[in-house]
């Protein structure tokens, strides 16, 4: 989001794909524990060892080595990889002065993004105070406690002060993002605008409209990249600001160009580039035809831009435009820049975040979008995403930015002498930098784009229940589709008002007591099972009476896309009831897999649900499906076939089948790597595996495949309880629709996934 961006909430009945409601958004707020953050030690804490080496006496080495050298505190605690987002409430998103409280929810979500984009841990602190020099101070005195300092939300010209201030007095990065953060992605954009419209930046006229703390600071930057001051008019909501005009304070006088102009009209006659950072509707179409050929437009106010896409190619249709939305192309998005200025920053302890790492930023985001786009970007944001009026920006979930932004941020500190601690080797470091994150997260939020670009009818079979009730609530109000509620009219209904649903009506509740689609359901199920022992009266008791049978035969005859069960029934029978009416895919065999997600890794584990004894060909089978799902999830696939014994040590009669399904992939040549039988340590310890040299896996596997379903149940199950990891599935694979068989145990959060997942292809 660019730095005066409001949050769109939606009203209950509004179906925009790129809104929430209130309701959803409290609740995302409060579930499975209040706020957004917490703190997870990084050290074992298991025994009375452990806590004397974290704290007393162990303690005692660490001080003792910083004191000396208080450089060492870099190896010896996380204050280099962590971040203050410091706010005093009195400019939230647009939503005004609301105080320091209100501000903690927008800081904890930056310290969440910080988290996520780049592996910055982030700690969000709250001011309560309006007087610069109180903030200045309070902020100041904790240098010892962090490696950067993120200011937030600060209204101007305080937060000019302040950063002013806290850039003078302390030794690490200090950066209002509100500020650089969108002029560094602005600049990035219009770099790339001027390259296509074969512009220099030192000859094009630019007009800024709005003169807030945003504005000047992207004016500030865009000069710094080489458009002359001479060449830039701001105007303030008084007109343009000239040399002798009144009420102008010291920041935007130092724009002050002298002009005959006096209005933002008169102004924009002839110019190349529109900046907007100011309100909705400020730029009237008819200004825009008087700008210069191919007019470049950044109407960046949020929620409704300067002027509408739209309305500026109808007078212009050769113009560039970006704006702060994510529904329209070339999004002006701070995330694609803050996590990875402190990622580069921090590593190699800059005292100060300057204007060539902000210049080094702008430029290396700016190549980026030149590059061809990878198809996990491509997947989620259309496939005819390349470099051109439409793509000057990357998108946020570009998978390259960590690499690409901070490993130029870093270079940029190195080369202008505010590096501490300088990289010696750069590739390394960007190998370093691409490992940092899990692939899977890009490739989650992909799936969730996917979702809301192709939206489809989710049939929700135990809609009664208040978990599943909640993620089908989810499910539309974050515009993934529709969902189907399966359970007695009335019970659902009733549910709904519960959960504050105010338009209970607008779902479609199917009910097999009263829905017009029972007697062809009944029909239909008597052709399969006839002459399988089952009666037509056994077959509309049925019908009538398993939420299971009901649901799956919606799917089956085309009144929904996709079903999610599990929540009252064993994974067993729920697949026993979807079975009698489902079938699997041609030439497919039915399995589970779970993927466990951890911090830089995840691990796909199969057959974990249905094959108790798998032959060589179904193992084979297990493994091409599995590793297919981990490519979808932006997994380069390891395969593993896992056993009690590697490569024959010890011996034992259940080892056949893994040689023989590893025999059939040496035939089929699958294209991945793979390789068994072999223990887990073998597989995924590059200890144990470096004794084994001639194994065809370069590194531990990502895909494991079990040699049956007592120990793939097993395993899956003990990594979900003890592990930590986060864990999703099990994924059902393998039949003709997509149906997801979630764990009795679920929360709505599991259960919106495996719908997501079934409804968007990637399982099913």
């Amino acid at each position: 989001m660019t730095a005066n961006r409001r949050p769109r909430l939606a009203d209950e009945n509004e179906q925009d794909p790129v809104s929430f409601t209130t309701r959803e958004a409290l609740f995302y707020h409060e579930t499975i524990r209040p706020g957004k953050i917490e703190i997870i030690a990084s050290k074992p804490m298991a025994t009375q060892r452990d806590l004397s080496l974290a704290y007393s006496p162990g303690v005692a080495a660490p001080v003792e080595a910083i004191a000396e050298d208080p450089s060492t505190a870099a190896r010896y605690t996380g204050r280099s990889n962590l971040v203050a987002v410091i706010s005093n409430g009195t400019a939230i998103l647009g939503l005004g002065n609301l105080g320091a409280l209100a501000s903690k929810p927008v800081m904890e979500g930056k310290a969440v993004l910080f988290k996520r984009f780049a592996d910055v841990d982030s700690i969000d602190i709250e001011l309560a105070t309006e007087d610069p020099e109180k903030f200045i101070e309070a902020v100041a005195l904790m240098e010892p406690s962090f490696g950067g300092i993120n200011l937030e939300d600060i209204a101007a010209p305080e937060c000019f002060i302040i950063e002013q201030a806290l850039r003078e007095r302390m030794n690490i990065p200090v950066m209002h993002d509100d500020q650089h953060g969108t002029a560094i992605i602005s600049a990035a954009g219009l770099i790339n605008a001027a390259h296509l419209t074969g512009r220099e930046l030192k000859d094009c006229k630019m007009v800024v409209n709005g003169a807030g703390a945003s504005a000047l600071a992207c004016t500030a930057l865009i000069k710094s990249l080489g458009v002359r001051h001479e060449n830039v008019i701001v105007c303030d909501r008084s007109g343009p600001i000239y040399p002798g005009r009144e009420n102008v304070d010291q920041w935007k006088s130092a724009h002050a160009v002298a002009t005959d102009a006096r209005s933002l009209e008169e102004a924009l006659e002839g110019a190349d580039i529109f900046l907007g950072l100011s309100a909705a509707g400020a730029l009237k179409p008819e200004w825009v035809a008087k700008m210069a050929k191919q007019p470049i437009i950044f109407a960046m106010a949020n929620p409704t831009p300067e002027i509408m896409p739209d309305e500026a190619k109808k007078v212009r249709p050769d113009a560039i435009i970006a704006t702060g939305r994510s529904d329209f192309p070339n999004q002006v998005n701070n995330v694609l820049g803050f996590p990875f200025i402190f990622r580069g920053a921090l590593d190699v302890q800059a005292t100060t975040i300057n204007e060539e790492m902000k210049m080094a930023a702008a430029t290396a985001i700016a190549e980026l979008a030149r590059e061809r786009v990878p198809e996990e970007v491509a997947a989620a944001y259309g496939s005819n995403q390349k470099f051109g009026v439409d793509y000057i920006i990357p998108a946020p979930f570009d998978p390259r930015l960590i690499e690409v932004v901070s490993s130029a941020v870093a270079k940029a500190a190195m080369d202008s002498g505010v590096a501490l601690a300088p990289i010696e080797d750069l590739d390394a470091y960007r190998h370093e930098l691409k490992a940092r994150l899990n692939p899977t997260t890009s490739a989650l939020t992909r799936v969730y784009e996917d979702a809301k670009a192709n939206p489809k009818r989710v049939v929700f079979a135990e809609a009664e229940e208040e978990v599943v009730l909640r993620a089908a609530i989810q499910y539309r109000d974050f515009g993934y589709g529709t969902p189907i509620l399966v359970g007695r009219t009335k019970a659902v209904v009733d549910k709904l008002h519960q959960l504050s649903v105010a338009d209970p009506g607008s779902f479609e509740i199917q009910n097999s007591a009263t829905s017009e689609h029972v007697p062809a359901m009944v029909d239909y199920l008597y052709n399969r099972l006839q002459r399988k022992g089952y009666t037509e009266r056994d077959v509309r008791r049925m019908v009538n009476q398993e939420r299971n049978t009901f649901a799956s035969l919606l799917v089956a005859l085309g009144h929904g896309d996709a079903m999610i069960t599990g929540l009252t029934r064993t994974f067993a029978q729920s697949a026993r009831e979807v079975n009698r009416v489902l079938d699997p895919k041609p030439g497919a065999l039915p399995f589970g897999i779970h993927m466990m997600i951890g911090k830089n890794h995840t691990t796909f584990l199969a057959d974990t649900t249905i094959n108790e004894r798998p032959s060589a060909e179904q193992l084979a089978h297990i493994a091409k499906e599995t590793a297919a799902v981990a490519r979808r999830m932006g997994h380069e696939p390891r395969v593993a076939f896992l056993s009690y014994s590697t490569f024959g040590n010890p011996p034992g009669r259940w080892l056949d089948s893994i040689r023989e399904a590893v025999s059939i992939l040496d035939e089929e040549k699958p294209g991945f790597e793979y390789e068994g039988e072999m223990a887990p340590d073998a597989a995924l310890n590059p200890g144990v595996m470096k004794y084994y040299p001639f194994s065809r896996l370069s590194g531990p596997a990502n895909v494991l495949v079990m040699p049956g379903l007592q120990s793939a149940n097993l395993s899956a199950k003990l990594l979900r309880e003890l592990a930590g990891n986060a864990t999703i599935g099990p994924m059902l694979i393998g039949m003709e629709k997509p149906v997801q068989i979630v764990p009795m145990t679920a929360i709505a959060p599991d259960v919106l996934t495996l719908a997501v997942l079934a409804s968007a292809g990637v399982v099913g």
